[in-house]
């Protein structure tokens, strides 16, 4: 008799809009459904890709009744993981990573005969390992996930074996992030960021910049897209500079295609990060990118060939590096294709969908 599916746990502390929460959701709903059964289950009530998820007939479960992560999730938490039953736990993001490892290594909180699951922890973004505390909880994971190079060796580092470790780069869908006309040279002078307003994406750094930028070109505008704790500094900000006033501050969202069709570059100023999926999908749409050159980003933005790099904090050779590609436009188209090219080819989401499943084949 055939086996039947295992059934595959997403902790997530919530379905906000954001790129750890948008790229579990492509994973969850492509894993080959004879093998595997995608759950669900989110700290916080509903919140924004609840429809998304549902669409995509994945069955759903939340532990608190608004945006907010209730006090007790913890306690609440023992009780809902031993009913959903799972095979495997693959916990998203730092409250999820510590305790939906936690509480399943406790063996008597199972069922009398039943199996513990197995527990894939995921390390993303430059801050993960502080804030999940790796250093001492990656003993508590069967397996460790990591999506960049810098976030591999830091978990090596922390004494996590090479068997039980393994890098998997984000996915695209380049046919869903493609290209669009008119080419960005020939846009308005609109530079875009797509991020959670957070602390580790350190929107400060591009605010300055852009004021650098507008004594040069007063004409640039510059779009912030997402939502976070960080947004009443910034607003803030936006309102008491000058600058402001050519900042517009949007609302993320699922689909963030018209962004990148009428953005002239890319902009990320983060000051911690693993492999922003953000910069992806913008080389996706043939868009030149300026960023910092922390955590993964380096192994996606090659320099001088698909964007520009500077350090983190560096308002100045961010400006500057913006103001290079508002002047030259041969530059920005060309740097735009060489990043559509560099996505096409190694960031696929089938070859990160095959990852994961191989990884949780090899746990069963």
């Amino acid at each position: 008799m055939p086996s039947s599916p295992l059934r595959v746990l997403f902790l997530m502390e919530d379905l906000c809009y954001g790129g750890t929460q948008r790229q579990t959701l492509e994973l969850a709903q492509r894993l080959d459904r004879q093998k595997f059964t995608p759950v669900m289950l989110t700290l916080t009530g509903p919140t924004d890709l609840d429809a998304a998820v549902k669409d995509a007939g994945i069955e759903l479960h939340h532990l608190g009744a608004g945006r907010h992560v209730p006090p007790t999730f913890f306690l609440q938490l023992a009780t809902r993981l031993n009913l959903l039953a799972p095979d495997i736990i693959m916990p998203c993001t730092a409250l999820p990573n510590i305790w939906g490892r936690i509480w399943p290594r406790t063996q008597r909180f199972w069922k009398r005969g039943s199996k513990s699951p197995r527990i894939v922890g995921t390390c993303r973004g430059g801050g993960a390992p502080a804030r999940q505390h790796e250093r001492f909880l990656w003993r508590l994971a069967d397996h460790m996930i990591c999506n960049s190079e810098a976030l591999q060796k830091i978990l090596l580092n922390f004494g996590v074996p090479q068997q039980r470790l393994s890098y998997i780069p984000n996915g695209v869908d380049t046919d869903f992030f493609a290209p669009s006309e008119p080419a960005p040279s020939r846009r308005d002078p609109l530079i875009l960021c797509v991020a959670r307003l957070a602390g580790d994406k350190d929107h400060m750094t591009l605010l300055r910049a852009f004021d650098i930028v507008l004594k040069t070109h007063p004409s640039a505008r510059l779009r912030l897209v997402g939502d976070g704790p960080e947004e009443a500094v910034l607003k803030c900000w936006a309102t008491e500079n000058p600058a402001g006033s050519r900042v517009d501050f949007v609302p993320g969202g699922l689909d963030m295609r018209t962004h990148y069709a009428a953005a002239r570059i890319f902009a990320l100023s983060s000051a911690r990060e693993g492999q922003p999926n953000v910069i992806l999908e913008a080389m996706a749409c043939g868009l030149p990118v300026c960023a910092t050159s922390v955590g993964g980003i380096p192994r996606l933005v090659e320099q001088e060939g698909s964007g520009l790099l500077s350090p983190a904090s560096d308002a100045a050779a961010l400006a500057r590096h913006c103001c290079r590609l508002l002047d030259g436009d041969a530059l920005c188209d060309s740097m735009g294709l060489a990043g559509r090219q560099r996505v096409v080819r190694d960031f696929s989401f089938t070859a990160m969908v095959n990852a994961h499943e191989d990884v949780f084949s090899r746990l069963k």
